[in-house]
């Protein structure tokens, strides 16, 4: 009912790099998010309206019922996406790839659509920069998912049908509501990438000096012998007194 909250489990799925799509290319992004998404729902069985979802954009926020299995969610659902993600990113330039975020909670609805902090902790953990992190590190990978250290405990852990709890990994994580742990996973990879690793890969390379040879000169200092100091390396530079060439 409007205004109570209700238990439910969310589902948060953003798309890795759309900023930096064009417009034209931003309308193909969203008809393949929303088929991949709901064509995994429908082959996990799950439907309206035990399924209620809402536009975030670049992303979908989805809220099932209590009485959806959340074992189906994190294990049917899950490696059903990975897999349509797989078929319909074949031969494309700019394939999807998706963070997920996974939450179970207490779930408020009124006539805009569906808040709470439950809500907030599942965006939160799919848009985090360990997920951005481990996505980007994942070559080759369409798909990375964190799930709550609730949902964990409660859920995952205890293994199923497709959930296989060794296959992630526990991170803290810093959010606008403070470090939290969570746990990530690649479908497809046997653990996710090391977030830290990738993020030195990952660090630009810092600026050269320009210029010729093995030196460069830089915090100089002129003494009168005709020796340059250039940072702690000593040169000899000869000078005409008559000018010229230098």
């Amino acid at each position: 009912m409007e205004g109570e909250a209700a238990y439910g489990f969310i589902v948060n799925v953003d798309a890795q790099g759309s900023g930096l799509l064009s417009d034209t290319e931003k309308p193909e992004m969203r008809r393949r998010l929303y088929e991949v998404t709901n064509a995994a729902f429908e082959q996990a069985r799950i439907r309206a309206p035990r399924l209620y979802q809402e536009d975030r954009g670049d992303g979908i926020l989805s809220v099932l019922a209590a009485d959806v299995p959340p074992k189906r969610v994190v294990g049917e659902w899950l490696e059903y996406l990975h897999q349509d993600l797989r078929q319909i990113n074949a031969g494309l330039k700019k394939p999807l790839r998706l963070r997920v975020g996974l939450h179970i909670g207490p779930v408020t609805a009124d006539a805009h659509g569906r808040s709470g902090r439950a809500v907030d902790l599942a965006c939160r953990l799919g848009d985090c920069d360990t997920a951005k992190a481990i996505l980007k590190a994942a070559d080759g990978s369409p798909l990375v998912a964190v799930a709550s250290d609730l949902l964990y405990e409660d859920v995952v852990l205890a293994g199923g049908r497709w959930v296989e709890p060794d296959r992630y990994r526990r991170h803290e994580v810093e959010l606008k509501e403070g470090r939290r742990a969570a746990w990530f996973t690649v479908p497809g990879l046997p653990q996710p990438p090391d977030p830290a690793a990738a993020a030195e890969t990952l660090r630009p390379e810092p600026p050269q000096p320009h210029g010729t040879g093995d030196s460069f000169v830089q915090n100089n200092h002129h003494h009168g012998s005709g020796q340059f100091i250039a940072n702690g390396n000593v040169d000899t530079l000869n000078i005409s007194q008559y000018g010229g060439d230098r």
